[in-house]
């Protein structure tokens, strides 16, 4: 096998629309993070995808699906090297493990035939407004840290080579939501409550009479010591994946008639009936006002308001509080 990758791309295509290995080019450098909340000197990048794609807004390649994609993964100190890309104008991106967002490199890069291109250092600034007053789950797109319950007892268990997949593979885990929750949604207690317990991997509906179904109302509960009124905090909401969802979030009140913000009718991945753990990507950065908070306990509702199906609703890949 690594001999094949090695000699790809292949010479004998003879085919005068085969671009042979001495037609394309290569495009490297060095990427790096830099959050300052983090640290204050920029992080190398360490394992972080990175590749070039048609042009277009940053994270736009995971929609693509007409053009050329050429990626590769970059060392522990954020090295890269794409070889054999066809001769193009692209887009550099790369999404890094342990932070949000993605990142876009400014200029566009045209690839010509035996090009060497070298980009140098580059930096990536994920989305931050704040320091983090508090945090659920690992930004890494995908809901394997959250718990993943035993598949219902009258389904087979399915035992796979990668031990990693052998809980969410398994059919029929949306439907233990509501074996765990049959009448009250879930609560979770920022300072208590560990997610990798208590937050159930997918926000889904739940099931009412035979065919009825309804959509779910989770809270994360929070302390603040205090609140400036006349300042701005931020939720950064990572979502792993949505089908046909409508997510709401609401702040100390859950009765009021317009969410403070909703993501809209998103989603079509579909990854909860097909027992995946992440689908395409979707980032909210969500301002929230000082003086919708109160000094002591604060609620935050998150609200999956769609209800069809049993499989509406959304994977939660990391969700993080910020203030000023």
């Amino acid at each position: 096998m690594n001999q094949e990758v090695a000699s790809w791309p292949y010479e004998f295509a003879l085919s005068k629309h085969y671009i042979k290995s001495n037609q394309r080019g290569t495009v490297r450098g060095q990427l790096f993070v830099n959050d300052r909340f983090i640290s204050k000197q920029n992080v190398a990048a360490s394992n972080a995808y990175i590749g070039l794609g048609p042009p277009g807004e940053a994270g736009s390649w995971q929609r693509e699906n007409k053009g050329y994609q050429f990626w590769t993964k970059t060392d522990g100190e954020g090295n890269f090297i794409i070889e054999n890309v066809i001769f193009g104008t692209y887009n550099l991106y790369a999404t890094v493990p342990g932070f949000i967002g993605d990142y876009k490199y400014t200029s566009n890069i045209k690839v010509t035939s035996g090009s060497n291109i070298k980009l140098g250092t580059l930096i990536y600034k994920p989305p931050r407004n704040g320091a983090t007053i508090w945090e659920i789950g690992i930004p890494d797109r995908t809901a394997a840290e959250f718990f993943i319950p035993n598949p219902p007892s009258q389904f087979k268990v399915h035992k796979y080579k990668n031990n990693s997949e052998s809980k969410f593979r398994q059919y029929g885990l949306w439907e233990q939501y509501g074996v765990l929750y049959p009448k009250n949604d879930l609560v979770y207690n920022v300072g208590t409550s560990n997610y990798s317990r208590d937050w159930f991997y997918a926000q889904v509906t739940r099931k009412i009479g035979n065919k009825t179904y309804k959509g779910t109302s989770w809270k994360i509960i929070f302390n603040l010591a205090n609140v400036n009124i006349a300042s701005n905090y931020t939720l950064q909401l990572a979502l792993a994946a949505a089908h046909e969802a409508d997510l709401h979030v609401l702040i100390n009140d859950e009765k009021i008639q317009e969410p403070h913000f909703s993501t809209g009718h998103i989603g079509g991945s579909n990854a909860i009936a097909r027992h995946g753990i992440h689908g395409l990507y979707w980032l909210y950065s969500i301002g929230i006002q000082g003086k919708l908070l109160v000094k002591g306990t604060n609620t935050i509702f998150l609200v999956q308001s769609s209800g069809l199906s049993p499989f509406e609703g959304v994977l939660y890949d990391y969700i993080r509080f910020e203030g000023q």
